[in-house]
């Protein structure tokens, strides 16, 4: 599976991607909102294992792909989407990037092509993100794409030894066709 975008392509992981991968989840503040912790080597090299297996299941549920510069084929980041209630057609959305990549634009590129492939090819109707409220480039991306914030609930998740809150936003497909049309049928 490869999408591409004007400056990026989103590709299937491979297991020689474990060490750039290593780059960005080893990132103290790059994982800080993440549900886990800065990753060894060995927890890297897992992550990818574990998507290559969900990769060949019946019912494919995760597609999780790594993020690459166009120009040089660099592995800068990871987006992904899953059925998180098929039955619904609805989804989640996730991403993470290198931090010298912050502020280019490169994650709402990345989640505008990966919108398109849920609401197009996935065939899901509703996409939902959450974000915790103080990761304010997380929340940019969300707003540029469209998505509204339904929830904002206070102290829900018990995370990195704390109690977060999490805001939770959405997108419709209706929603997304209508303010992206431009961006639907490239």
């Amino acid at each position: 599976m490869r999408l591409e975008t004007s400056r990026l392509i989103l590709r299937e992981f491979v297991m020689e991607d474990w060490s750039a991968a290593q780059l960005y989840e080893s990132d103290p503040e790059v994982v800080r909102y993440q549900s886990f912790d800065v990753m060894n080597p060995e927890q890297s090299r897992q992550y990818i294992a574990r998507d290559l297996e969900e990769r060949n299941a019946e019912f494919r549920r995760i597609y999780d792909l790594a993020i690459t510069l166009k120009s040089t084929g660099e592995l800068v980041g990871r987006i992904g989407i899953s059925h998180t209630k098929p039955e619904l057609q609805e989804g989640t959305i996730w991403y993470l990037i290198r931090r010298d990549c912050w502020g280019k634009g490169y994650m709402t590129e990345a989640a505008h092509r990966m919108l398109k492939f849920g609401f197009r090819e996935l065939m899901m109707r509703r996409i939902i993100a959450d974000t915790d409220p103080a990761n304010l480039g997380s929340i940019r991306v969300l707003e540029k794409c469209g998505f509204r914030l339904e929830a904002h609930k206070r102290e829900n998740l018990f995370l990195k030894g704390r109690w977060c809150d999490t805001m939770e936003f959405a997108l419709l497909a209706t929603e997304y066709q209508a303010d992206h049309s431009d961006v639907i049928e490239n």
